[in-house]
C-alpha cells in the first residue's frame, strides 16, 4: 500500500514522481499534456497515476492554463525582521497587481525540501521569488531553472536564469568603514556574514578595500553566518583579546546587536569604550541600547521592485524580455548612538 494511502492522504505528485522514478515536473507535464515527454516515460507515470489512484487537482490544472498570476515566495530567512520588512513590500507589490502569493518556508534556517519545491512549481507557478540567501541555493535554483520557471531573487548577485534586485554590498561597507576609520579607530574588528553568500564577500572586500587607504590599521576578522548566536561567539573572541578592538564592524544587524550584549555583559559602555555597527537597518537596530549606527538596505522597496520586475517577465513574450537581469538601489549610512570617536593613547 503507497505510504499517502497509510497517512490517510490521497495521493500527490511527489507521490507519483517517487514510484515513476522521474521528477515531479515531469509527472505535471504528462498531466497537463505537454511535450518533452518520451512515450515511455508517459507510460510509466500514467501507469504510477494508476496504481495510486492519483486524482489531478483539477483547480490547479485550470490555474496552469489561466492569465492568474501566482507567484511562489520561497524564503527560509530566520531573522524575523528582515522578512518582516520583506513580506510588507512583496505583499504591497502583489496587491498593485493582482497577484495571487503562495507561501514556502524551509525549516530551521534551510531551503526547503527539493519535492516540496517541485510540487510547488507543478501546482502551476507563474513564478517564483526567492528570499535571501535562496537566491544562492544551488539546489533551489536548478529545481526552477529545470522547470523553466521565472524566478528573480533579492540580495543576491547575478547568475544565469534570475533576475536579481539588490544593494551595492561593497560601497556600503566600504562607507561604513570609512566612517569608523574618520572617527581615529584603528583597531577594528569585522565579523564575516554567512560564507556561502555573495554578499558577504563583498562586504568583506569593502571593508579591506577602506583598510588599504589608511595605515596602521590592525584588524581582526573574526567569522560569523549572520545569526545572533554567532554574533555572541565572534563578539567574545573579539573582546576578549589583549589588545581588543576599539571598533567592530558586524555584517548584519543581529550580529552586532550580539555585540553590544556581550560588551554590556563585559560592563563595557558603548560607545565611550567600543563603537558597533551593523549592516541592514532592520527593527534591531533602532530598538536596541544604544540604537545602532548601521547601513540602511531598503528591504521593503527591493522586494517590491523584485516582484515588479518578475511580473515584467512573466508577461513578455518567450525571448523578448528586456527585463534587466541585475537592478542595484541605493543604500544609505544611518548614524546613531553606537558609534564614537577614539583618540588614540600616546604617551606623554
Amino acid at each position: 500500500m503507497a505510504r499517502s494511502q497509510q497517512m490517510g492522504r490521497g495521493a500527490t505528485v511527489v507521490d507519483v514522481a517517487k514510484r515513476a522514478g522521474v521528477s515531479s515536473m515531469t509527472v505535471s507535464r504528462v498531466i497537463n499534456g505537454r511535450s518533452g515527454v518520451s512515450a515511455e516515460t508517459r507510460a510509466v507515470v500514467e501507469e504510477a497515476i494508476k496504481a495510486l489512484a492519483y486524482t489531478p487537482n483539477v483547480a490547479a490544472r485550470n490555474l496552469v492554463n489561466s492569465t492568474e498570476l501566482r507567484i511562489g515566495i520561497i524564503y527560509s530567512n530566520a531573522n524575523a525582521a528582515f522578512m518582516s520588512e520583506f513580506l510588507t513590500g512583496v505583499f504591497e507589490e502583489a496587491s498593485s497587481r493582482g497577484a495571487r502569493l503562495i507561501l514556502l518556508k524551509g525549516e530551521g534556517g534551510r531551503a526547503p525540501a527539493v519535492e516540496a519545491i517541485e510540487e510547488l512549481v507543478a501546482s502551476g507557478l507563474s513564478g517564483a521569488l526567492l528570499a535571501p540567501p535562496l537566491g544562492e541555493a544551488p539546489d533551489v535554483l536548478r529545481v526552477l531553472r529545470d522547470a523553466g520557471c521565472a524566478m528573480a531573487a533579492v540580495g543576491a548577485y547575478q547568475s544565469p536564469g534570475k533576475i536579481c534586485v539588490r544593494i551595492d554590498d561593497r560601497a556600503a561597507s566600504y562607507q561604513m568603514t570609512r566612517l569608523l576609520l574618520d572617527l581615529g579607530h584603528r583597531q577594528l574588528g569585522f565579523i564575516l556574514g554567512n560564507p556561502d553568500q555573495a554578499a558577504s564577500a563583498e562586504r568583506m572586500a569593502g571593508f579591506y578595500a577602506a583598510i588599504r587607504e589608511t595605515g596602521g590599521v590592525e584588524v581582526q576578522v573574526v567569522q560569523g553566518d549572520f545569526t545572533y548566536v554567532s554574533g555572541l561567539a565572534a563578539a567574545e573572541h573579539l573582546l576578549a583579546m589583549p589588545s581588543r578592538p576599539t571598533a567592530i564592524f558586524a555584517s548584519n544587524d543581529d550580529m552586532a546587536a550580539a555585540v553590544v550584549s556581550v560588551a554590556h555583559r563585559r560592563h563595557l559602555d558603548v560607545p565611550a569604550e567600543l563603537t558597533v555597527a551593523g549592516f541592514d537597518d532592520t527593527t534591531a537596530a533602532h530598538t536596541l541600547w544604544p540604537p545602532l549606527t548601521t547601513v540602511h538596505q531598503p528591504v521593503r522597496e527591493l522586494a517590491a521592485e523584485a516582484l515588479s520586475l518578475l511580473i515584467a517577465e512573466i508577461a513578455a513574450e518567450k525571448g523578448h524580455s528586456r527585463v534587466p537581469r541585475e537592478t542595484i538601489l541605493d543604500h544609505r549610512i544611518v548614524e546613531r548612538q553606537s558609534t564614537g570617536s577614539h583618540v588614540p593613547y600616546s604617551p606623554s
